[in-house]
This record gives structure tokens, sequence and C-alpha cells, in this order.
């Protein structure tokens, strides 16, 4: 049979998928899911602090007790009871503070008798309080006057502006961010790890739905096992190419001509200073530097089509790479619950690579990040969290190269268990088995 039925059958997986209204639903949530995942250790800090506490001081010194402060988690109150007598009676309190009165000598007499269980956050704001007033009390042995007020004009904050001096030595560099390169080098890596499990399980779910009905065995009477797998598999990364794409014009109507217009004027002639390499950019400004750059970022539509791309080619070769391993344990089992044992140890290098990217975000020029994101299986993932950071392009070129290499290879290998697969009922293959189809010579 002719390689023509690959059109047809991308045309009919593509179709199938796209015309659903999850896929639409779901293009236009992810990327408020997206930054909804990103603000929600935030918000869940926020909004999961209990009730405010009481606690019951007992300060021998005399020195803690007046100067601690009482905030949104806790409340503090003295009382002049000994502390077995506050344990025993002001069991209505969170908890029961004792403060020694050698505790300027001796910072470890400090005990905290709580009625209920603690946490980490209420005893760091109450070390951390005693902390800073027992520092106070011995700078003031050193009887310096006006101390507080000096201190204030001597804390100063250091703003660094971090240029390329590998790219060029001029000044028309932009600034890089690597707050900026860390949090988007997060944001590329989780959407590899998502697209590459979600659409992959598709795949396998598509063709054990189909293997299941029988539709296979009418199929491959007039098209090829290979076809057919192929013809999935390039069906459903149109689907992921089209999301992807969707998002890119999104973004770049946002960053390139929703966002100007909503930033005020001295703004964004700093964002325009910054991407001319001015190093003042940030006074000119008024912003937070890192904000401005990452506004910068954002209306750089250079820099968008940049990730972008690279987005789009790791994705669709990372999804072709595992699609055709999950294609090929789709076709080998009747359903899903079969499925999870031989896919274990197709999900582990996914997992790997997510875990490896919040390593490699942290020196995105080490081996380590070198050498996984050329690994085909966690290439995808770590080397987009590694672009952000503007790493050199051969870097790229090469991991592309043998992603693209490794797919070429593993869906010939795919190929021989879907061609057995496909035909097989009622027995879950071991891997020993699957090895074997790979063996068979037709």
């Amino acid at each position: 049979m002719s390689r023509s039925n690959i059109p047809i059958i991308i045309q009919r997986e593509f179709n199938e998928r796209v015309r659903k209204k999850s896929f639409i639903i779901t293009t236009l949530l992810m990327p408020v899911l997206m930054i909804a995942l990103m603000a929600a250790p935030a918000l869940i800090m926020e909004y999961s602090r209990g009730e405010r506490k009481t606690i019951a001081v007992i300060d021998e010194s005399g020195l803690v007790a007046p100067q601690l402060e009482s905030d949104e988690e806790i409340r503090f109150e003295t009382t002049d009871l000994s502390t077995d007598e506050a344990r025993k009676e002001l069991t209505d309190r969170f908890g029961v503070l004792y403060i020694g009165s050698d505790i300027l000598e001796n910072p470890a007499n400090v005990r905290l008798y709580a009625n209920s269980s603690s946490s980490l956050s209420l005893e760091s704001n109450i070390t951390g309080q005693i902390e800073k007033i027992l520092e106070a009390e011995k700078l003031k042995a050193y009887d310096i006057e006006n101390l507080d007020r000096i201190l204030s004009e001597v804390k100063t904050t250091v703003t660094l502006q971090t240029f390329r001096n590998d790219k060029s030595q001029e000044q028309d560099t932009q600034a890089q961010s690597s707050g900026v390169a860390t949090a988007l080098g997060y944001v590329l890596g989780f959407i590899l790890y998502m697209f590459l499990l979600i659409y992959g399980s598709m795949v396998m779910q598509s063709v054990i739905e189909e293997k299941n009905n029988r539709v296979l065995e009418v199929m491959v009477s007039s098209v090829r096992p290979f076809d057919l797998m192929f013809g999935k598999i390039l069906g459903v990364a149109a689907v992921a190419v089209v999301q992807i794409l969707i998002w890119g014009v999104l973004i770049v109507a946002v960053g390139g001509f929703v966002l100007p217009h909503l930033m005020p004027a001295e703004a964004m002639a700093g964002v325009q200073a910054m991407q001319q390499g001015m190093p003042d950019a940030a006074s000119m400004s008024g912003l937070d530097p890192d904000m401005l750059q990452a506004v910068a970022a954002m209306t750089d539509l250079g820099y968008i089509l940049k990730i972008f791309g690279c987005l789009l080619l790791f994705v669709f070769g990372g999804y072709l790479l595992y699609s055709t391993m999950f294609a090929a344990v789709g076709s080998a089992v009747d359903n899903v619950q079969d499925a999870s044992q031989l896919q274990m140890p197709i999900t582990l290098p996914i997992i790997l690579a997510l875990l490896m990217m919040l390593a490699v975000i942290k020196d995105p020029n080490s081996s380590l990040a070198f050498w996984f994101s050329i690994i085909p299986f966690t290439s995808p993932v770590v080397m987009m969290a590694r672009i952000p950071y503007d790493i050199p392009w051969w870097e790229i070129l090469l991991s592309l190269a043998v992603l693209y290499a490794s797919f070429i290879v593993m869906v010939w290998f795919a190929a021989k268990i879907y061609r057995v697969g496909i035909f097989m009922y009622g027995k879950k293959p071991t891997l020993k088995e699957l090895f074997k189809w790979v063996r068979y010579k037709y």
C-alpha cells in the first residue's frame, strides 16, 4: 500500500481531536492554568494562615517581652505567673513562652510550651524577633549615639545588572536577568513535561480503544501497520503544534501590541532603553530591575519568536520520540490497567527530566546540564529549561539532531512491536516478549 494513506490517517486523527470542545477549552484555559500554577504557592501561603495564636510570655530578663511585636499570626501577652502555674492555668492560650534571665549570655535559654501542635513558621517568627532584639541590646553595649538612625542610613540595597561579555563587549547588549530566565525556564520545562505525558498517553489510549473495538483489524486490511501507527502519531502531533501556535500568537499579540499600550510611558521608555543596552534603564523607569527585564523580554518579538520556535521543535521532537513508545505499549495490551507496568520505563525518564530540570536551573552551564540536555529521553525538558539563559546555538542544534535521530531509530523498534501487538489479545506481554517481537523478521 502506498504511503498516501498516511496523510489520510493524519487528517482523521487531527479532525477527531481538534473538533472537540475539550480541545478549544484546553487551548484557551491552559495559559490561565499555567499562571495559576505559578501563583498557587503564594496564594496557598497567603490563605493557609490559621487563626491568630495568643502566647503568654514569661520574661525573667525583662529585655525581650516589651519589644516583642504582635502580628497577624501571633499575639503576645505578658504574665506574672510562674512557668509551672502558667502551663497549668493558661490552657486557653496557644502556649507559654519562657525567656531566661541569662538570655544575652545563653540564647538557648528559650522554651515554648505549646498546648497543641506548633509550626515551623510560628517558631521562626518567635526566634527571628528574639534574635533581632538581642542583637540590638548587644549593640547598645558599645554606647553609640543615634544607633538606629546610623543603621538605617548604612543599610544599602545593591542592584546588579548582568551583561553577556561573550556575546558583545559593546554597550548595546541588553542586560540579562537570571530571575526572569529561571522563571521562564521552569515554565517551559514544565510545559514540555505535560505535553510529553498528556499527548503520549493520548496516543496509547487511542490505540488501546481501537484495538478493543476491533477497528485496527479492519484498518490493517487496507493500510500497512506502520502507516497506521505513523499517521496516528503525526495526527496527534499536529494537534499539539496547533495548540502551541495558538499560544504563540496570543503571547505575541499581548507582548507586542497590548502590553505597550497598558504600560506607563515612563516604564516603556525604560524598557526600550534596556532593550538598547543602556545601563541606567532601571533608574529611568523607576521600576524594579527584574520587573523591567521581564517586561522587556515580553515585548521583544525576536526573543518571543526564538523561544516559541525552540518550544515548537522540542515539543514536536520529544512527542515523536515518546509517542512511538506509547503507541507500541498500547498495541501490546488490551486495557489501560495492563499498560501501567509496560509504560513505567517510558514515564520514568520524563519524571527524571523534570527532577533534573530543577537541578539544572541552578547552574545551566554545568556538565550535568549539558549532557542531560543532549540525552534524547531528557533533552526536551532540560534543554527548554536552559534556552532562556541564552546558551550557544550549537548546543541547541546538537540536541535537536540527536533527538530527531533517536526518533528515527525508535520508530523502527516501535513499528516491529506494533505490527505484532495489534493482533495479540487476552495476554499481557512482558518486556522480554516485546524484545522478542523486535527481533522478528518480515
